[in-house]
């Protein structure tokens, strides 16, 4: 697959994704107190986090976008 993900995006995906799964585990948060809003937030922020370590986004392919330079 073609790199589709440039640096400043790479790093943005970083920094929600590991800010999602750390509000939602570890926080007191009511929003993150019921099991599905939790889990929902852990998958995002995993899925941020892969696809910022792969710098391969399906829904950018999709679209046709590119962050990075070719």
């Amino acid at each position: 697959m073609t790199r589709n993900i440039g640096p400043a995006d790479r790093t943005l995906r970083l920094v929600v994704g590991a800010a999602l799964i750390l509000v939602a585990l570890a926080s007191g948060w009511p929003a993150f107190q019921g099991g599905l809003p939790r889990a929902m937030a852990v998958i995002a922020g995993v899925v941020l986090m892969i696809t910022a370590a792969v710098r391969v986004c399906p829904l950018y392919a999709l679209l046709g976008m590119r962050t990075c330079r070719r």
